[in-house]
């Protein structure tokens, strides 16, 4: 059984159509990358598939369980780390893990283990009694992963969780989530780092204008070139130009 099935998801914004009768297969235990230029649907994607947004039309099914028919039962099987929604920020690091552990029906005992556990594994110790409004950008995003990880999700589904994450936070969040999938877990992540996409996964997609455009593994959507460079390939816009002549300078 897949992990995330999606079929024929489709979410219009008044006259804008941002995600248009997608369908997407993610196999259980793969690192999935969800890639695509700016506005190509991703987030609005994602948000269907954890039951964030109610699509217009469609069906997202979580390892069987129908997201919009049974959402608890869905959502308990997943772990969310969405691209800009608010967090409870004047709560502490450690708290704001607790409070998320103790709504997914974990014992106090359960998640003061579990918080203390993700806060060594993301370097976040010495920041566990700051209230998370005063956190960096790369801070609150892991603390944001923590509250993803805290219930021992099955899958865990990351909204650019690279942004603005420092090289070395970035290679830790790495590691975890390698080992997550050698465990059994399922990944998926959006971004638009090719580089990054290559290294990490095993499965793509590549969407614009909310279509998929390829799906597979990482080897069969690039073929014979690179990821970038078949991506750029798939969705278009590249100019090859110098750039304006006032800008030279010689």
């Amino acid at each position: 059984m897949p992990a995330i099935e999606l079929t024929g998801l489709s979410k219009r914004f008044g006259e804008k159509v941002a995600v248009d009768d997608l369908s997407l297969t993610v196999p259980t235990g793969s690192f999935y990358g969800l890639v695509g230029p700016n506005g190509a649907g991703k987030t609005t994607t994602l948000s269907m598939a954890t039951g964030l947004l109610r699509p217009d039309a469609g069906r997202a099914l979580i390892h069987g369980v129908d997201m919009w028919a049974e959402p608890l039962k869905a959502k308990a099987l997943l772990g969310n780390l969405a691209d800009g929604v608010k967090l409870f920020d004047r709560l502490t690091g450690e708290q704001l893990i607790t409070y998320n552990g103790m709504l997914f029906g974990l014992d106090r005992d359960t998640v003061a283990a579990r918080a203390a556990d993700l806060l060594r594994l993301l370097d976040l110790e010495s920041a566990a009694g700051t209230v998370v409004v005063d956190y960096s950008a790369g801070m609150t995003k892991k603390i944001a992963l923590a509250c993803a990880l805290v219930h021992a999700p099955r899958i865990l589904v990351l909204d650019e969780p690279f942004e603005s994450v420092d090289p070395v936070s970035a290679a830790n969040i790495r590691d975890i989530l390698t080992s997550y999938v050698r465990d059994g877990g399922t990944v998926i992540v959006s971004s638009h780092v090719m580089d990054l996409v290559q290294r990490m996964c095993d499965h793509v997609a590549v969407v614009s204008n909310g279509r998929v455009l390829a799906a597979g593994t990482v080897d069969e959507v690039r073929g014979t070139s690179s990821l970038e460079d078949r991506f750029v390939e798939l969705v278009g816009g590249r100019h090859h130009a110098e750039g304006p002549e006032w800008l030279r300078h010689s």
